[in-house]
């Protein structure tokens, strides 16, 4: 896709040279940039899948591991569909569907605060002991304790978001990756969305992340175990899923840039997209605007960050605060303005060969380029 006629061109020049820039101080090996407004696109991919010189060029259609992305793609979207249908409570307390959830403070937390980031529960889930299954993952979560009263505090975590994969399973008596097909990807025409990749495609699609015989690497996946040195490629880079077969609330989604891009096109058409719907419009509503607890300084919908600390970088300094997102540790973007009616998808795979790679500064700025370029302001 071109964008010179569409798009203010000095600004899509300096994307190009800023993502070129990253390459070249071996930041990223690769990546895939979108940016839309209304009918104009503008795609390009950069680099290649590893830093070897030999390595395959990245292309349009390389899958990448989208890691948090993964709990607006799917998870918050989906425990929305089942409050749609009367299946979930965003309300209620989560002792209502995980009857072992008790002690330790959580009787209080809701599922709207395992939504927004407000549960008062720890970012992540213990690795010692060692452990394996969605059902280990549910009692580990379940014999947590808050930290600050629920309601009262923001933390992003990932528990809260297993807690909310693990609820769509339960209410909607189905896998997650199940019903993120049925329900998400195949009406939207994401058909190279999914978890557990492997399933469904040659490795050589993806993108790899992180390399090395690290404990972390060398988990046991659903497709055996890894070799030594061999990089994750087609296997989820975060751990915990990892443990809990590829397959989690937090992370486990595989997808490209014009897949993301449906996605988000989607939100814009208020929750409908090619005629197909998917989500009511206060869904839309509730996913996409702040429904954060009243006191609570950063702000996030039902999934989708929008003045958080997180939220700055990929925001820039153009795009208004109002416009939403998430981001993805294995260096992903998604960000919309449904003022302009714009947002652009960043996906990269910074963690190869390893996590130390900080890719930050290049978030700030795409997120302002992105909106200087959409919205034709000068820079």
């Amino acid at each position: 896709m071109t964008a010179e006629s569409s798009f203010h061109p000095a600004q899509v020049a300096a994307i190009d040279q800023a993502i070129d820039t990253a390459i070249a101080a071996r930041k990223l090996p690769g990546a895939v940039y979108h940016l839309e407004r209304g009918t104009a696109q503008h795609e390009r991919a950069y680099g290649r899948l590893t830093y070897d010189e030999d390595a395959a060029a990245v292309t349009p259609a390389t899958v990448f591991d989208a890691a948090s992305l993964s709990k607006v793609l799917v998870t918050a979207p989906a425990v929305l569909m089942l409050a749609e249908e009367g299946r979930i409570d965003l309300e209620a307390p989560i002792t209502r569907y995980f009857a072992d959830c008790t002690g330790g403070g959580k009787e209080a937390i809701t599922v709207r605060q395992l939504l927004t980031h407000t549960s008062g529960l720890a970012s992540g889930l213990p690795a010692r002991p060692a452990w394996q299954g969605r059902e280990a993952a549910l009692a580990l979560a379940c014999a947590q304790t808050v930290t600050h009263p629920p309601g009262s505090f923001f933390r992003y975590s990932d528990i809260n978001y297993i807690l909310l994969g693990l609820l769509v399973e339960r209410t909607a008596d189905m896998p997650l990756d199940r019903f993120a097909q049925q329900r998400i990807f195949a009406p939207l025409g994401m058909g190279n969305t999914g978890y557990r990749p492997l399933e469904r495609m040659p490795a050589a699609s993806i993108a790899p992340t992180q390399r090395g015989a690290t404990a972390v690497a060398q988990l046991p996946t659903a497709h055996g175990d890894l070799a030594p040195g061999a990089p994750l490629q087609g296997v989820v880079h975060d751990p915990t899923v990892r443990r809990m077969g590829g397959v989690g609330g937090s992370a486990g989604v595989f997808s490209t840039a014009g897949d993301v891009a449906r996605f988000a096109r989607m939100l814009l058409g208020n929750g409908a997209l090619d005629g197909v719907r998917i989500l009511k419009p206060e869904s839309v509503r509730l996913l996409t605007t702040v429904q954060s607890p009243s006191g609570i300084v950063a702000l996030r919908g039902m999934g989708m960050d929008i003045d958080s600390p997180f939220a700055k970088r990929p925001r820039g300094a153009v795009y208004p605060v109002g416009s939403y997102g998430h981001t993805g540790f294995t260096g992903c973007i998604l960000w919309v303005d449904p003022q302009s009616q714009s947002f652009y998808v960043f996906l990269s795979n910074r963690v190869y060969p390893d996590d130390h790679s900080v890719v930050l500064p290049l978030y700030t700025q795409l997120g302002t380029l992105s909106a200087q370029a959409a919205l034709g302001a000068q820079q």
